[in-house]
Formats: C-alpha cells, structure tokens, sequence
C-alpha cells in the first residue's frame, strides 16, 4: 500500500521539488496547499498517513495547524523549517510533531525519517485503540457490577445468580451484558 502525504508550504517551488522527491520515493501526494487552514481542511478530507508542514505559513502557521490535526488523531506531522532554535523545536513537540526538517532538505534524510515517523504513529494509533478497549472494557464490568448489585438487592439473588441472569437476558434479547446492565440500572433510576 502507497503511503499517502500531503504537503503544505507557501513555497510553490519548495512543494514541486517535494513532491518529485517523494514521489520518486514511491510516495502518493495526494495534496499540495500553500497555507495552514488548507492543510487542516485538506488533511480532514483526504485524510493522508503524513502530513509535511512548513512552519512559517500564511493564515494559520505550521505550529498551529499540526496542533489541530494531531489533536484530532488525522495524521502524524513533520515539520518542514528554515529555523532551529530550541524555542521552536520545544512549540513543535508542544504541538505533536512527529518529526522535525531543516530546510533545505536532503532527499536521503525524507524516507528515513517518513517511514520512522509513520511506524511510530502506527504504535500510538495502536495503543490509543487499546487503551480505548480497556476503558469500555472496565465501564462495562462497573455496568455489570451495579446492576448485578441492583438484582441482588430487588430480587434476593446471590452474586453467581445475578450475573447469570444478566448473562441469560442478554443471550435471549440478543443484547451485549452491557446493554442488558445499562436497562436494568435504567429501570432502577425509573423505580426510585
């Protein structure tokens, strides 16, 4: 699969010279804008796997609008620069750049650091999922908890009796336990 990049700088020559180089890199650009706004609109719209941002661009800078689609999870971000100074390099990592160029950019150092880059995101993409899956994961079984709670309460069930009984509704309603759970604490809040 042909990784996907969208370009942003305010340098009409700068992103044809990028876009050669990726592309005889066996990369797809799929996107070339010259200022910050276009690179977050663009970026939500044909969501790439990486997102090359001059720092200095017009309307939105290149800080400001890497913030905004890292925040959002869009696509990692490399940072395309003439500057170097640690105050930027520090509002870069504040902003969740993945990666940081100083211009002009030697052809040998973009692959490295796009296929770094992309497996590093890949990771926390993973990660991020994971972490998503344990969280829903421990809401269900504090769901669970309550509601098996709740029959052991109403009905006088011990708590091996009342998990099974959500188990049996939710195999016979074609429901998850969680579901079954939310409906009877549902049904408590309606009681009370």
């Amino acid at each position: 699969m042909t990784t996907r990049i969208l370009i942003a700088d305010d340098e009409p020559l700068i992103r044809m010279n990028l876009r050669e180089t990726l592309e005889e890199q066996g990369y797809l650009v799929v996107g070339e804008v010259g200022d910050g706004q276009s690179a977050v609109n663009l970026t939500r719209q044909v969501r790439p796997d990486l997102v090359l941002l001059d720092i200095k661009l017009p309307q939105v800078d290149g800080l400001a609008a890497a913030k905004q689609i890292t925040s959002e999870g869009l696509a990692p971000v490399l940072l395309l620069t003439a500057y170097s100074s640690r105050e930027l390099v520090e509002q870069a990592r504040e902003a969740g750049v993945r990666g940081y160029l100083i211009k002009p950019i030697r052809d040998t150092e973009l692959m490295p650091l796009i296929e770094v880059t992309l497996a590093r995101w890949g990771e926390h993409a993973s990660r991020h999922k994971e972490l998503g899956q344990l969280k829903d994961r421990l809401e269900t079984r504090k769901l669970i908890e309550r509601a098996k709670g709740y029959l052991m309460d109403q009905q006088g069930l011990n708590e091996s009796d009342a998990f099974r009984k959500i188990q049996q509704l939710a195999m016979n309603s074609r429901k998850t336990m969680r579901e079954v759970a939310q409906a009877l604490l549902l049904t408590q809040q309606l009681i009370a």
